[in-house]
C-alpha cells in the first residue's frame, strides 16, 4: 500500500509494555533514539514498512460514540502532527494506553516502537506518518567470526528478526476529519488482534473501492459455505459453480450492481433474497455498509480468487478442478463398490 523507498524515519522512541493483568511493568524511555547510524535506519525502514507493502486494506480511527476525536490515539497522533517536538512525550502517552487496555492473560509483553516519518506514499499522495509497531517473538541466530585461519560458532538469543513484524499501524496525516487513512498489521492470534486492532487502535474499515470489493465478495463467499447448506442443501459442485461464476463476473465487469450480481451469478429468486438478507445482517453487526453499486477493483479481485475454492477434494487420492460448467459432472453411487462417485464429460485432453 504504502512506498517505503523515499520515507525518512525522523523520530523514534522505544517503550517496553508488559501485561497490566498479569502485573508486568510497563518501561518508558527517558528520550528518543538517536539516528545516525544508516545502515540500522535503512533495516529499521525494512522492519517496519517491509510488511505493509503488500496491504490494501485502509481503516479510520473511531470512537462508540461515533465522535472519532474521543478516539485516544487520534488524540495523541493529532498532537503530534501539530507539534513533531511533541512526538516522545505523546509516544509515552501511547504506551500508557497500550498498557492500559492489555488486560488478558494471553497478551505477549514486548518493545512498543513509536515512529515519526517524513515523505510516506499514501494513494499517491506524500505525507507525513506516525507509525506504532510492536515486537513480541524473539529468535536466536548463529553467529560466525573469523579468526586468522579458524571460524569461531556463536550464537544469539532473544533476537528480533527483521522480516518479521508482529503486530504495527500507519496513521496517516490525511483525512483528519474522518479519522486518518490507517493501514495495520497483526501477524498473531485473535485474542491479540482484537486487543490490538478493537481495544487499542478502534478501527473502521475505511469504504474505498479495494475494501467494497473485497467486502462483498467474502460476504458471497461464507454465504454459499455456510448458508447454502442450512436453506438449499447444495452438493460441493454447485456450490464451487456458484463462486466460480461469482469470480468471473468481478473480472468482468467494472462496476457492481447488486441486482445484476444476483440474476446473472445466483439466478434462484429465494437463493436472491436469501443472499441480500445475509448481506443486510452482516451489515448490521458489523455496523457498515456495503453498498448495492460500486466500482470493481481488480487488487481486492485478484486477492479473493485466491481463496475460492474452485478444487473438490476425493478422499486422499484425487482432486477435480472445476473451472466452469458443472453440469459435465455427475455425482453417483455404486452398489457393487459402496463408494461414491463422479463422471466428467469432456471432449479431448488438453
Amino acid at each position: 500500500m504504502n512506498e517505503m523507498y523515499d520515507a525518512v524515519l525522523s523520530q523514534l522512541s522505544i517503550h517496553k509494555t508488559g501485561d497490566r493483568l498479569l502485573e508486568e511493568p510497563l518501561t518508558l524511555s527517558a528520550k528518543p533514539i538517536n539516528l545516525t547510524d544508516k545502515t540500522l535506519l535503512n533495516l529499521l525502514l525494512q522492519y517496519f514498512l517491509g510488511s505493509f507493502q503488500k496491504t490494501n486494506d485502509l481503516y479510520r480511527l473511531y470512537h462508540a460514540t461515533g465522535e472519532h476525536t474521543l478516539n485516544e490515539v487520534f488524540h495523541f497522533a493529532k498532537l503530534i502532527f501539530e507539534n513533531p517536538e511533541s512526538f516522545h512525550d505523546n509516544s509515552k502517552q501511547i504506551a500508557k494506553h497500550l498498557y492500559d487496555v492489555a488486560n488478558h492473560p494471553k497478551i505477549k509483553g514486548g518493545e512498543l516502537y513509536c515512529c515519526y516519518f517524513d515523505k510516506l506514499l499514501i494513494e499517491g499522495a506524500m505525507v507525513n506518518a506516525i507509525g506504532i509497531f510492536k515486537s513480541e517473538s524473539k529468535e536466536a541466530y548463529l553467529t560466525i567470526n573469523r579468526r586468522e585461519q579458524d571460524f569461531e560458532l556463536g550464537y544469539e538469543q532473544e533476537v528480533i528478526n527483521i522480516k518479521k513484524l508482529d503486530k504495527g499501524c500507519i496513521i496517516f496525516n490525511t483525512e483528519e476529519k474522518e479519522g486518518y487513512k490507517v493501514t495495520v498489521i497483526d501477524q498473531t492470534n485473535k485474542i491479540e488482534a482484537a486487543y490490538w486492532i478493537d481495544d487499542f487502535l478502534k478501527l473502521k474499515i475505511r469504504n474505498t473501492a479495494y475494501n467494497q470489493t473485497n467486502t462483498a465478495l467474502s460476504i458471497y463467499k461464507d454465504f454459499v459455505q455456510n448458508e447454502m447448506d442450512a436453506d438449499f442443501n447444495m452438493g460441493k459442485t454447485d456450490k464451487i459453480d456458484l463462486l466460480n461464476r461469482s469470480i468471473n463476473y468481478f473480472k468482468e465487469n467494472e462496476n457492481f450492481n447488486l441486482d445484476t450480481f444476483s440474476y446473472e451469478v445466483i439466478n434462484n429468486e429465494k437463493g436472491i433474497e436469501s443472499f441480500k438478507a445475509y448481506k443486510q445482517n452482516y451489515e448490521q453487526e458489523f455496523d457498515t455498509e456495503i453498498p448495492d453499486s460500486f466500482s470493481i477493483n481488480s487488487a481486492a479481485v485478484k486477492k479473493q480468487a485466491k481463496v475460492f475454492k474452485s478444487v473438490l477434494k476425493l478422499d486422499k487420492n484425487f482432486h477435480i478442478y472445476i473451472h466452469g460448467n458443472n453440469e459435465l459432472i455427475e455425482k453417483g453411487y455404486d452398489e457393487g463398490k459402496k463408494m461414491n462417485y463422479y463422471k466428467v464429460y469432456f471432449r479431448e485432453e488438453v
